[in-house]
């Protein structure tokens, strides 16, 4: 990320995504996606973490480089800059459920740099940002469904 100006980054996201440990199913698809929004240039991989969360609540922390089987990061290694300092996973962490695995990503979203460094010459600046997650979407739809069934 040295190369890039701080000018022309866009909006910086994170997700942690909890799996339940015997829901935990690996298949790779998940790696090609990413790669696959990387390749595209739609999002720069900034951190990749895996994490476990032990019954009785202990961490335990993996980059990326550091684990088996995950053969398609191998193009990315080179590109996350390990943003995520030990205290935001610790953070990030409390969000997990005893017993379980997640993965916390860090990434640019590099399809609204050109949006947002137009916007900061023009001297705009951001003054919120949200995200509306899809179990709400769904939630909201059922609801509305539920109501029209009964009406």
């Amino acid at each position: 990320m040295s190369d890039v100006s701080v000018d022309e980054l866009g909006p910086i996201d994170y997700l942690v995504v909890e799996f339940p440990a015997e829901r935990a199913n690996f298949t790779g698809e998940m790696a090609d996606a990413l790669v696959d929004l990387v390749d595209r240039g739609v999002i720069r991989l900034l951190d990749l973490i895996v994490l476990t969360k032990d019954a009785d609540g202990s961490l335990e922390a993996f980059e990326i480089d550091e684990l088996e089987g995950l053969d398609a990061f191998a193009s990315l290694e080179t590109e996350i800059a390990e943003i995520l300092a030990e205290e935001d996973v610790v953070h990030l962490a409390e969000a997990m459920e005893p017993g379980t695995t997640a993965g916390i990503l860090v990434w640019e979203n590099t399809w609204a740099a050109p949006f947002g460094a137009a916007a900061r010459r023009a001297g705009g600046q951001l003054v919120a940002s949200g995200r509306i997650p899809i179990q709400a979407i769904l939630a909201s739809l059922e609801a509305e469904a539920a109501q029209n069934e009964g009406a």
